[in-house]
């Protein structure tokens, strides 16, 4: 079985500016990348390309050794989970009702031992009965992340690909390191790969495994942490 997740010679257009130029790439079946360069750099683009939320003007991307366009979006999401940056959701529910979503992809009967265990991973089981819009933009973030890991979660483990767009950006230094911290943890089980989008180079050297640099819409180095 191929345990990759690739990306071949992939651009991207959009009128005359050319978004993501000819960048080719490979994940493994385990580990930490972090996406990293200045603000335009095609960061958040090349991150939807990767994950199917954009269809590129040319290139392949292969998930697993199969084209990510032969995958049904139900077994798709239950190897792929995606974090984007803006997360619009403005349904009055429950935090609770908001991770259980994650589940979806695997049946109708809630998990609520998943759910609750994804909760206290990522320090959400204190929001329990809280409201999801009352929430702070930091407290968001959290149930989003545990809303992903719900939905990868198999055998007491998260298994696939975990797609993430600076999932730290709204919180604070604790959380920060606590959230990266459980993500390495995680990718410790050679099951789960994540990718993350950080601004902050200094996180990206502590945490992840593996660092890709863009600017102006290339990868133009990469290179493993110290």
């Amino acid at each position: 079985m191929d345990n990759s997740y690739i990306a071949r010679s992939l651009s991207l257009r959009v009128g005359q500016r050319l978004l993501i130029d000819d960048i080719s790439l490979q994940l493994s079946a385990a580990g930490m990348t972090a996406l990293i360069g200045p603000n335009g750099a095609g960061k958040s683009t090349l991150l939807r390309l990767l994950t199917g939320f954009l269809t590129p003007d040319s290139g392949e991307r292969r998930v697993e050794g199969r084209p990510l366009e032969s995958w049904t979006p139900e077994a798709l999401s239950r190897r792929r989970a995606v974090m984007l940056q803006r997360t619009q959701l403005h349904a009055d529910w429950p935090v609770e009702t908001v991770i259980a979503m994650g589940r979806s992809p695997w049946g109708k009967t809630p998990d609520l031992q998943t759910v609750r265990r994804v909760m206290a991973e990522t320090g959400c089981d204190h929001l329990a009965g809280r409201r999801y819009p009352s929430l702070s933009g930091g407290e968001q973030q959290r149930v989003q992340l545990a809303r992903c890991l719900a939905q990868l979660w198999r055998d007491d483990a998260p298994q696939g690909w975990l797609f993430l767009d600076e999932p730290t950006s709204a919180l604070d230094l604790y959380y920060q390191q606590h959230l990266l911290r459980l993500l390495k943890r995680l990718t410790r089980s050679g099951l789960l790969h994540v990718c993350i989008v950080l601004h902050d180079l200094n996180l990206a050297a502590l945490w992840a495994d593996h660092i890709l640099l863009m600017h102006q819409g290339k990868l133009v180095a990469e290179g493993h942490a110290a």
